[in-house]
């Protein structure tokens, strides 16, 4: 008969059988609060003081903690955050990495965080692409982020996977709610990490412009400038961009580009492909020069302000144009609404040995106490111009509401020129590739205005005027240099 494999119930206890008991155990001993250290020897029994006194104990030190151990890839665990303020939020990265979560990392780790976001944020599009392949509804956006990092980092920066893989993963890790998504990321995460994944990207980079752009940016920039255009300029946002320094005194710049082993460009700027840490760059404690991309410097070179001039950059910060304005001489008022930024502003002035009035104030509410001699507005925008730097103003979760846009634009100029004496000069600027904010606010402007006489830019470049004579740069203008920032400026005389 085969073995019962059962289990067997326990039996019951016969009551003829006396039971035999097991002794009963002693109470043990309290354990004491702290474990001794087995190399000690007994304690002696203290000596008691006459009257029958014990002397008082000394107190027990206090256990030693030992030190927190750094979470795994904090490079990562930042990029993921940055890209929640970015996307999220709606905050520009270069103000998320300059919290106090950022700021207490090591340089090092904080410039790689913001790269890996900046590059995540530049290849959404593909990420999103082929990351559909594997997932069946799009995960919650503490975990789609990771992943879009994961993707990001394998097949676009090409870092090794247990980096990305574990990287990610331990990442979402420190996300509020991230530690219960965890399972699904980490096995779609290695995923990722396959021939097949690898295979999928590959077959995306053909498209690429095409797929990193908005849906709304790609068809305002088709209608503006051409498909084929458009195709270019968002290829060129894919690209990382070169730096670009703006010299204190242009006399100086051939000297400064050899000592920083940088370009001159046709316009002035020096252009470094690879800067590492600006701030160790020769030349930066003396103030001889500041970071501005070349086409944000040329606004204020077709304003041409003369010494002693009373100048008004008008929306000021982040304050290259308000350097720029007081190296030449003139007494600028800065003003714009944000406080922060004014005061990096400020810092910037003192670094370079400049002087500038700085207001905080909404320029609609504003007023000087006399007219000025020359005003640069450098009006609030789309900044879609700014994309192949700034790539997550692309992405935020609304897109740009241009009818509101575009009523602030008509209205700081309206308010700007009544600030203006007779024979004063304004540039209107706006860092937008879209002619709804450029070409079309300066042609209505010339049209209500008929003191506003337009002069048209010169000593700039052929390739970077409008037809009107108008400044207007593109992200694929001069390829084989880096590109530049998208903008656009007119410039107006005020006839008496």
């Amino acid at each position: 008969m085969a073995e019962d494999d059962t289990p067997k119930r326990p039996r019951a206890p016969n009551p003829r059988v006396p039971s035999r008991r097991a002794p009963r155990a002693r109470p043990a001993a309290p354990e004491p609060a702290f474990a001794a250290d087995p190399g000690a020897t007994a304690p002696k029994r203290r000596a008691r003081l006459p009257g029958g006194k014990a002397p008082a104990a000394k107190p027990l030190a206090p256990p030693v903690r030992a030190a927190p151990t750094p979470a795994p890839h904090p490079e990562r665990a930042e990029a993921l955050r940055l890209l929640h303020e970015a996307l999220e939020r709606g905050r520009p990265l270069a103000d998320a990495s300059r919290d106090a979560a950022a700021q207490a990392l090591p340089g090092p780790v904080r410039a790689h965080a913001l790269r890996l976001a900046t590059e995540t944020i530049r290849r959404l599009g593909q990420a999103d692409a082929v990351l559909a392949r594997f997932v069946r509804r799009t995960p919650p956006a503490a975990a789609r982020d990771a992943l879009r990092l994961a993707a990001v980092s394998l097949h676009a920066l090409s870092e090794a996977p247990h980096a990305a893989v574990d990287g990610a993963v331990a990442a979402l890790r420190t996300r509020p709610g991230g530690a219960r998504l965890t399972g699904l990321a980490n096995a779609v995460a290695r995923r990722l990490a396959t021939p097949e994944a690898a295979a999928l990207w590959a077959r995306t980079e053909p498209d690429a412009p095409r797929l990193n752009a908005p849906g709304w940016l790609w068809g305002r920039l088709s209608s503006a400038h051409g498909a084929a255009a458009a195709r270019r300029i968002c290829a060129a946002h894919l690209a990382q961009p070169p730096l670009d320094l703006t010299p204190r005194d242009p006399a100086d710049a051939r000297a400064l580009a050899d000592a920083l082993g940088a370009t001159l460009t046709r316009t002035g700027s020096l252009r470094l492909s690879a800067p590492g840490q600006v701030s160790t760059l020769p030349s930066f404690a003396e103030g001889r020069w500041w970071v501005q991309d070349a086409a944000a410097a040329l606004p204020a070179r077709l304003l041409a302000p003369q010494p002693g001039e009373r100048v008004l950059d008008l929306c000021a910060a982040p304050g290259g144009k308000t350097l720029q304005l007081a190296a030449a001489g003139a007494d600028v008022t800065a003003l714009d609404l944000s406080e922060p930024r004014l005061e990096r502003l400020a810092e910037n002035l003192a670094r370079t040995g400049l002087a500038a009035e700085t207001v905080c104030a909404d320029a609609l509410d504003w007023a000087p106490d006399a007219p000025f001699d020359a005003i640069l507005l450098d009006a609030p925008c789309s900044a879609t111009g700014t994309a192949r730097r700034h790539p997550e103003v692309l992405h935020r979760r609304e897109k740009p509401d241009l009818a509101s846009l575009t009523a602030l634009q008509d209205a700081l100029l309206e308010r700007a020129w009544s600030w203006l004496r007779p024979g004063g000069r304004l540039v209107f600027a706006t860092c937008s590739l879209l002619p709804e904010e450029g070409e079309a606010r300066a042609a209505a402007f010339r049209a209500r205005t008929p003191a506003a006489r337009p002069a048209p830019a010169s000593g700039l470049p052929p390739e970077l005027l409008s037809e009107d004579g108008d400044l207007r740069t593109r992200p694929d203008l001069w390829p084989e240099l880096g590109g530049l920032d998208g903008f656009f400026a007119a410039a107006f005389v005020k006839e008496a």
